[in-house]
């Protein structure tokens, strides 16, 4: 077989890579003829920006917002769907300035944050959030106790840069422990995880894992959810999402459904040998947060933008 058609295989940056599935195959076709009538999404962390050890230090590549300013005119809509708070998504993507004033050319962007719990829209510069989960509170005074009896002498961090330590990154209405920086990362993911399942049960939350991360949040909501949701309100009838980690196969599936009921899409895989499950599931691998900007440019361009 041609290894152009094999997923992840790249083409040159101005071609569009060919996806290796049928289905990939067919859902790029039909975004490209009737592009009015498709959406293109995407994940924040390892997908729009590339993954570092300090998550607040996190920004979108710098081809990410011309790329979606290509696309967004000729598109229903394009969302950036994370579990960072949306108000952070929207700073560290740059979709907006200092200020809050969202940059010229998107008015068809949405920021769903906080696995769809939150919103914010260019068109208008709103955000809004969900009440706060009480869970979350109780989770977040609990934690410190019970990641310093399990990993004594790491030096747990609370927020920001620190020394080589397991760190809590407090998302407001999520806390998300990463082993990233820990002296052996996987070792304390794998140590962390049935304690803080448990955690979790107790206070109503559940534990989303991801790229040697464990946020606990409220229940109800995943990347799934909200690209159905996104989609019904669009009225789209052919979506190209890129994702890079676990949390992601959610939306995976919601496109593997718009499928099986008529629908087209497209699955993009932002290239980690991290996740491998995802990479299996996907119509097409590029490389990385580049790849995946390569390839709005390259649609873009397809579509005359």
């Amino acid at each position: 077989m041609d290894s152009a058609a094999q997923p992840g295989s790249r083409t040159p940056a101005a071609a569009l890579p060919v996806p290796g599935t049928a289905a990939g195959r067919d859902g790029l076709a039909a975004l490209l003829a009737q592009p009015g009538k498709a959406v293109v999404a995407a994940d924040f962390d390892g997908t729009l920006a590339p993954i570092v050890p300090d998550p607040s230090r996190a920004r979108a590549h710098p081809g990410a917002v011309p790329a979606f300013t290509r696309l967004a005119p000729h598109l229903a809509a394009v969302a950036v769907i994370t579990g960072r708070p949306a108000e952070l998504a929207v700073r560290y993507t740059g979709v907006a300035d200092a200020t809050g004033v969202p940059v010229p050319g998107l008015p068809g962007l949405t920021v769903l944050g906080a696995y769809g719990a939150e919103r914010w829209d260019a068109a208008t510069g709103t955000l809004r959030l969900p009440p706060p989960h009480a869970g979350v509170e109780a989770v977040r005074q609990a934690l410190p106790v019970l990641l310093a009896e399990l990993l004594p002498g790491t030096g747990v961090v609370n927020g920001g840069p620190g020394a080589d330590a397991v760190h809590v990154e407090d998302k407001g209405g999520a806390l998300a422990v990463h082993t990233r920086r820990a002296p052996d990362p996987a070792a304390a993911f794998a140590l962390l995880r049935e304690p803080l399942d448990a955690l979790a049960a107790r206070h109503g939350l559940v534990v989303e894992p991801g790229r040697l991360v464990l946020e606990l949040r409220p229940p109800g909501m995943d990347k799934g959810v909200a690209l159905r949701e996104f989609v019904r309100e669009t009225g789209a009838e052919a979506v190209l999402y890129a994702g890079d980690d676990l949390g992601d196969l959610a939306a995976f599936a919601a496109v593997e459904a718009l499928r099986a009921e008529g629908g087209h899409g497209l699955l993009v895989c932002s290239g980690s040998d991290e996740v491998a499950e995802l990479a299996a599931r996907a119509d097409l691998v590029v490389d990385g947060p580049a790849g995946v900007v390569d390839l709005l440019d390259a649609l873009a361009g397809a579509l005359g933008a």
